[in-house]
């Protein structure tokens, strides 16, 4: 429509502007994407946020770690992770984690983005403890996808056993497990936590809170938060569909030919193309609808003026 206003009978705006409604495209959101049209997507085999305190020093040290994390397009393969923190084990290095298999790897363009991680045989330890492991698993596994117009997917699995501060361990779906050892603490096991909404997904396999006190090797606890297989997505942005497609103007034929609207002076002025519609069961009404509405129009206009003249 141009920037010009024409003064047009009301029943004649009501129905051009119901037609319009309908014969217009149909809209498609293109926020809650990934920015710049492309998906994202990341993945980290362990990821390990821990306070240990140490006894002779009364202080505590913070010990955050990753082992092969990744951003898209990447892929990464190791299987040992060490860490020294400093006044504990004689600031000797500290095994986190040991495993056969440690890998993740993540993909993203402008149609889809997955990430997945995989670790199998591996034992993990903190500081303090380091002839019991933490915990040890035979497999997990986190994957997701998020590929565009269309409903993200998470899904994340711990096949086998798992064995936790020396204790074999049946994991439930149903809420955390609590294993506890006196005198060493306790570690809260939350089994393949999945999230998804319209344009995300987040997968992680095994997540442990762990709360220990080995008091050994100048370690007096060890508090914090440990995540094996970890993935997470973000769909690719949509764009419109045809976004080049423009309107096209009516063209008015017979006597009905006024919902075309426009005036001689500004043929360009129509009412909307009912040819945008399809040609819909709906369209006949809409039609049928608006020659009513200009005839009722119509009939008014010619009442009033013969009013008038008597």
């Amino acid at each position: 429509m141009n920037s010009h206003t024409f003064r047009r009978p009301a029943a004649v705006l009501l129905a051009t502007g119901a037609v319009a409604l309908l014969a217009a495209p149909p809209a498609f959101a293109t926020g809650g994407g990934a920015a710049g049209g492309k998906g994202k997507a990341g993945a980290v085999v362990l990821r390990a946020g821990l306070d240990v305190g140490l006894l002779n020093k009364t202080v505590h040290v913070p010990l955050k770690t990753t082992l092969n994390e990744v951003s898209a397009p990447a892929t990464a393969e190791k299987t040992a992770l060490t860490v020294t923190v400093d006044g504990a084990e004689g600031n000797n290095p500290v095994s986190v984690l040991r495993a056969e298999v440690a890998t993740s790897k993540a993909t993203a363009d402008k149609t889809r983005a997955e990430a997945e991680a995989n670790l199998a045989k591996a034992s993990v330890h903190v500081p303090g403890l380091p002839l019991l492991s933490l915990i040890e698993v035979e497999k997990v596994t986190s994957k997701v996808v998020c590929e565009a117009g269309k409903k993200p997917v998470a899904s994340a699995n711990a096949v086998g056993k798992v064995t936790a501060l020396g204790k074999k361990v049946t994991l439930s779906a149903g809420g955390p497990t609590k294993v506890e050892v006196p005198g060493v603490g306790q570690i809260d096991l939350e089994l393949s936590a999945t999230e998804t909404t319209s344009t995300t997904a987040a997968a992680a396999a095994l997540r442990l809170k762990v709360a220990v006190n080995p008091l050994n090797l100048n370690v007096g606890n060890v508090d914090g938060e440990i995540v094996l297989a970890e993935a997470h997505c973000e769909s690719p942005s949509t764009p419109p569909a045809n976004p080049d497609v423009k309107p096209q103007a009516a063209t008015g034929t017979g006597s009905g030919s006024a919902v075309s609207g426009g005036t001689a002076g500004n043929p360009g002025t129509t009412g909307a193309n009912l040819a945008e519609t399809g040609g819909g069961s709906l369209t006949p009404y809409v039609a049928g609808g608006a020659l009513t509405l200009l005839a009722i129009g119509g009939g008014a206009l010619l009442i009033t003026r013969r009013g008038r003249a008597s």
